[in-house]
């Protein structure tokens, strides 16, 4: 994820700018992120990285919600995307993808302090080519490489590597999503934003835009061994709702629902709904909701079945957190914190630690930083349901 008109980095490949990263059946799914382009075939230039400001709405202003810290910063990472993942001991890493390293950062959630790194760049086993979306599935991680084209699976907590799937279908990936079908077996959503022209800002034709998400059915046998099979790929591919510039992507099982973002600001950035079988309902997020590109985007569930969807609006000064009810995807507020700006990747972590008992929401700020959000904080100041916190 990130802003557009930064970079070009093809190593030989379709790439665009991106300026623009047997299991235990006790352990819990825990996903991230992790994860674009123009009208059809124009050779119109991607926007320049500034943000907007905000948009003049007659909606309630966003309220504000101090971070819990702020990381130190890595400006020479170009942060990215991130996931959580909790050892056997309670503690809970915040594990971060660096586009420009070509490596994994990890992090202590709690306190932001940085624990190690892991990576190098390249195209062996522990070896990234442009690192962009990320999820965690038990004790396995799952990490989008943009201009290797493919999703590389390591193990915890040492990041021994298990394999990959995705490199004969998959030509410039960013994020990805993880369903749990059933213990053991998974399906596995991956955006696909490749582009076409001299500065690979160019949108294809409308009728390859059935290729923007692609599915796989991934399996570990007794032994931990990978298996991966293509299951297709889908996109609507109507010039009004077409997927043009996709990245983040994040699903709700009990609704059948997956929300897709499309970062064209040229046309209309906004979250586009799903079902896992790969059609367009026709719905999205209400028209104007982002005043920038929209982005990250995460499901924070509650116990009695309701929720709220968060989303991005990647704003400078300061990154605007939209919610949108869980069921109906009415909006129900936003939010902002005193630093966090230009965010592309959120990671929500509900379960209970020692420093957020409520759970916590984890944001990149400027692409170079990670903060954290006490979700408790977050539900008091916009008067939402403390049964999500409790």
């Amino acid at each position: 994820m990130g802003r557009r008109g930064a970079l070009f980095r093809c190593s030989g490949s379709l790439a665009h700018t991106d300026g623009m990263r047997p299991i235990p059946p006790t352990r819990l799914l825990a996903l991230a992120l992790g994860t674009l382009f123009i009208s059809a075939c124009s050779s119109v230039s991607a926007p320049k990285s500034a943000a907007p400001a905000a948009p003049q709405s007659s909606a309630p202003a966003p309220v504000t919600v101090p971070e819990r810290y702020v990381s130190a910063e890595t400006p020479a990472e170009e942060l990215d995307s991130l996931a959580t993942w909790t050892a056997e001991d309670g503690r809970t890493w915040l594990i971060v993808t660096g586009k420009s390293s070509h490596r994994l950062s990890v992090y202590d959630a709690e306190d932001g302090t940085r624990l190690r790194e892991f990576g190098s760049e390249g195209a062996g086993p522990g070896q990234f080519d442009r690192p962009n979306g990320i999820a965690v599935y038990g004790d396995y991680v799952f990490v989008v490489e943009r201009d290797n084209h493919r999703v590389q699976v390591l193990s915890l907590p040492d990041f021994t590597f298990v394999g990959t799937f995705g490199d004969r279908e998959l030509r410039s990936p960013y994020g990805l999503w993880v369903n749990e079908t059933e213990p053991g077996e998974l399906e596995v959503y991956v955006t696909d934003s490749f582009m076409y022209g001299k500065k690979f800002d160019e949108v294809p034709p409308f009728a390859e835009l059935d290729q923007r998400v692609r599915r796989y059915r991934v399996q570990f046998d007794q032994d931990g061994r990978l298996r991966a099979n293509y299951g297709g790929s889908f996109g609507d591919t109507n010039e009004q709702s077409a997927l043009r510039m996709v990245e983040s992507i994040a699903g709700d099982r009990a609704n059948d629902r997956l929300l897709i973002a499309d970062e064209d600001r040229r046309h209309e950035s906004t979250l586009r709904e799903y079902s896992f079988s790969g059609k367009y309902t026709g719905r999205s997020l209400p028209q104007d909701s982002f005043g920038a590109e929209a982005e990250g985007v995460a499901l924070w569930t509650c116990p009695d079945g309701s929720g709220y969807w968060i989303a991005v609006d990647q704003l400078a000064p300061l990154t605007l957190f939209h919610l949108f009810d869980r069921v109906t995807l009415e909006p129900r507020g936003t939010f902002r914190g005193k630093t966090t700006a230009h965010t592309d990747g959120v990671a929500l972590h509900a379960a209970a630690m020692p420093q957020f008992p409520g759970g916590a929401l984890f944001a990149v700020h400027d692409d170079k930083a990670v903060t954290a959000f006490d979700l408790r904080e977050v539900a008091q100041a916009m008067h939402l349901s403390q049964e999500c916190v409790d």
